[in-house]
């Protein structure tokens, strides 16, 4: 592999690709989850267990959609297949929205868990450079090369999971089903229960899509992109249920429902005293470092195989040791941006608006992709499908494509209707790129007649020996 300047670049093994997907699926929004669905009842368990088999069945057709093309873009390379430019470019530009507000959103949330590590105050001016170093410094890494990204992430996923790791485990032999408190709370049924525990945690399997999107940066992607999606996203799956479960087994309900740390309140109850908080807190820290490491990353490879289509500027088409460095620059400049509103405009407002919007983005390429899969299947063509797995890999797709659904609906009736009012904005985007290549056409006709007429002929001699 070598980038566009010739330079030889490293690919992502197995290890790092699958690392990318789990530390990009948890975030930080792990430290929260078993505090934001206790208020439901344990009926949350079986949301999450029933949300698990969707984000698996969509991790499958990623794998299957890579083995048919196995470069980088993921989504946007599939849907662009199945559907065309327009098509393509909604779910290249939507991802691409996704992922840089998402990042600015990420390093927002890291400032608080890293004032409860170090025990600082906060401040407007301290937090706004905390939360630029945790933009940057992932930035930097990426600029460094898919070596560093792949080093960085390894090591932060393993950090990260460790404390992650230890309430799961140690946390099921203090567990005391009497804290659990009922199977649905509040006098609602438990189908009720199961939407709206749903509902919150629709979004925690976002970056299942991670190696897929990053195919053309994975070693031999046709094997490990869909090997890695989908045992990256049974490992988040795992840390999820297991700690969800063990943190409702040792918090007591009442209190589970009001806390604001409860992996910190479960060290607490397993061990005593108020350690447990600055451990989470410095793991929490890390878990975010970790996923904006890989979300900047994939804010970059959209653009990038876009770019290479026409479909985007130009620059974003261009590497340097395997990563796009201007849609890494461009993702972190954006997201800077939002961030400094988010600190010192005063119109919170404004950045929740965007950052609801990023709920809605993040599924149209799922919704897409899911589609195009269905398509290529019902299309029938020898070298797409293996009549032998048909049935198969339909009902993995229509899976897929429920799940996407689902994710959609459950964004509220708000994210949806802002998110298509900011994907429209592409539109015109994409306008102004069609525009450009249609203009460009004739110019490089142009210039083809004029090398083939320029062109010598071979001599007669070299044509009859040849």
């Amino acid at each position: 592999m070598q980038d566009t300047d010739g330079t030889p670049v490293r690919r992502f093994g197995l290890p790092a690709a699958i690392t990318l997907v789990m530390g990009n699926i948890i975030g930080g929004g792990i430290f929260l989850l078993p505090a934001s669905v206790a208020p439901f009842g344990t009926v949350s368990l079986l949301a999450f267990g029933v949300l698990t088999i969707g984000a698996i069945a969509l991790a499958l057709v990623f794998g299957k959609l890579a083995e048919r093309y196995p470069r980088t873009g993921g989504p946007y390379v599939y849907v662009r297949e199945a559907f065309g430019d327009f098509a393509g470019f909604l779910s290249a530009w939507s991802y691409w929205t996704m992922a840089w507000v998402s990042n600015a959103a990420l390093a927002v949330a890291g400032v608080g868990y890293f004032h409860v590590m170090v025990g600082s105050n906060p401040s407007k001016n301290a937090d706004l450079v905390i939360a630029l170093a945790m933009l940057w410094l992932p930035a930097l890494a990426n600029l460094a090369g898919t070596r560093w990204v792949g080093a960085v992430q390894m090591i932060s996923t393993v950090l990260k999971f460790l404390p992650l790791l230890f309430v799961a485990v140690v946390g099921l032999f203090y567990f005391d089903p009497k804290n659990l408190g009922h199977f649905t709370e509040g006098g609602t049924s438990w189908t009720s229960g199961l939407t709206a525990s749903a509902a919150i945690l629709l979004y925690s399997y976002v970056g299942v899509e991670s190696a897929a999107v990053s195919a053309g940066e994975v070693r031999d992607p046709k094997r490990n992109v869909g090997r890695a999606s989908v045992l990256g996203t049974i490992g988040a799956a795992l840390v999820y249920l297991l700690g969800t479960v063990s943190v409702f087994g040792t918090v007591p309900h009442d209190k589970l429902a009001k806390s604001t740390a409860p992996f910190s309140d479960s060290m607490d109850a397993m061990f005593g005293g108020h350690w447990g908080g600055t451990l989470i807190a410095a793991s929490a820290v890390i878990s975010i470092v970790g996923a904006l490491n890989g979300w900047t990353l994939m804010s970059a490879q959209s653009p990038y195989a876009a770019a290479k289509d026409g479909l985007f500027p130009a620059a974003f088409g261009r590497k340097r040791r395997g990563v796009p460095t201007v849609g890494v620059l461009a993702a972190a400049v954006l997201a800077t941006g939002l961030t400094v509103i988010n600190y010192f405009s005063g119109s919170g407002g404004v950045f929740n608006i965007l950052v609801l919007v990023t709920t809605f983005s993040a599924t149209v390429p799922y919704l897409l992709a899911s589609a195009a899969q269905v398509y290529f299947l019902l299309k029938g063509q020898r070298d797409k499908v293996q009549p032998a797995r048909l049935t198969r890999d339909m009902v993995l797709a229509l899976g897929a494509f429920a799940f996407s659904f689902w994710l959609v609906a459950g964004a509220g009736y708000a994210a949806v209707y802002q998110g298509v009012l900011f994907l429209f904005v592409g539109v015109i985007v994409y306008a102004w790129m069609a525009a450009r290549r249609t203009a460009q056409q004739p110019q490089d006709e142009a210039g083809a007649e004029a090398e083939a007429e320029t062109a010598e002929p071979a001599p007669a001699a070299e044509a009859v020996s040849s």
